[in-house]
């Protein structure tokens, strides 16, 4: 998916994925020209990579 209906389906903004990629933290995703695709594997594995205990712990990941 492209990253409109992947923000969507994270319930994120587009600009917060485009960030997440520059900082090299978001989930992963091909370019393909100038077409950034995500697969929903990725999505859903990012997500649990993103799993906390509390607030000031660090993610399962770390």
């Amino acid at each position: 998916m492209r990253t409109p209906e992947a923000a969507r389906y994270l319930g994120v903004s587009e600009s917060l994925l485009e960030k997440l990629r520059v900082a090299g933290d978001g989930p992963l995703y091909s370019k393909i020209g100038r077409a950034v695709l995500y697969r929903k594997a990725s999505l859903d594995s990012w997500i649990v990579e993103q799993e906390r205990r509390h607030t000031s712990g660090p993610s399962k990941a770390a």
